[in-house]
């Protein structure tokens, strides 16, 4: 099982995934998270199958599917730490790390 931590910013909210996979394709799903939003999606998001989620437009993948229903921001980061985590797990990339970082002009 791996574990993965995103911290989504100026809203200080921290979400730990941890997925596993024993096929290199189902991958479960676990999580905890201090978001009041994330954690309403706890019950729908437990398990997905990483190749019908990882080769198709963004939009058309459970996770965004399961998330937007909850989270209030488009740009939150959880959509894709969720899928860097199952594409980790399933083992169609290594586990390593990823940054997005503001630059002053």
């Amino acid at each position: 099982m791996l574990e993965f931590t995103v911290h989504a910013g100026i809203c200080g909210f921290t979400t730990l995934i941890r997925a596993s996979s024993t096929d290199m394709q189902a991958v479960s799903i676990e999580y905890e998270t201090t978001c009041p939003h994330a954690a309403k999606a706890h019950n729908e998001l437990t398990s997905v199958d990483a190749f019908a989620e990882l080769f198709r437009k963004p939009h058309e993948t459970s996770v965004y599917a399961t998330l937007s229903k909850h989270l209030p921001h488009v740009t939150c980061p959880l959509y894709s730490g969720f899928l860097k985590a199952i594409e980790a797990a399933a083992g169609l990339a290594l586990p390593k790390d990823i940054s997005m970082t503001f630059t002053p002009a």
